[in-house]
């Protein structure tokens, strides 16, 4: 993956950040929103692109747009930085591919066990039924 041109593709909206701070949460535009336009990136294959899309397509809107924002620290800078590493953690992880699962039979030890258990538990509680001919 090529990192530096993958970043070359992101956009970046700033705004102000909500929450405690004061003055200084009115005055200065420290939160991030990292845009990536999934369809137009020259960086990955139509496959790789669908595998994005499939992963993360409840962080995609309608326009094919995968947003991201940062708004944790005082910094511009830093909440940018921030967005970045999310954003490139989660593509590392919806490009991992999925392990096919191996279809594996029951042991008989373990089915023998099974029933076992159910012989005991029937024969529980058939020694607490009380019995009416007596």
């Amino acid at each position: 993956m090529n990192i530096t041109g993958l970043i070359g593709e992101l956009t970046f909206k700033f705004s102000r950040s909500g929450g405690a701070g004061g003055q200084h949460v009115n005055k200065v535009s420290s939160k991030v929103t990292l845009q990536w336009n999934v369809e137009q990136s020259a960086i990955f294959s139509a496959e790789e692109k669908a595998v994005v899309t499939d992963k993360l397509s409840n962080r995609i809107n309608k326009e094919g747009i995968l947003q991201l924002e940062s708004d944790t620290d005082r910094s511009q800078v830093r909440n940018k930085e921030i967005a970045i590493d999310r954003f490139l953690n989660l593509l590392k992880e919806a490009l991992v591919p999925t392990k096919p699962r191996k279809k594996t039979k029951i042991p008989y030890s373990s089915v023998l066990k099974r029933l076992d258990r159910k012989k005991q538990q029937s024969q529980l509680k058939a020694s607490r039924r009380r019995s009416f001919e007596d």
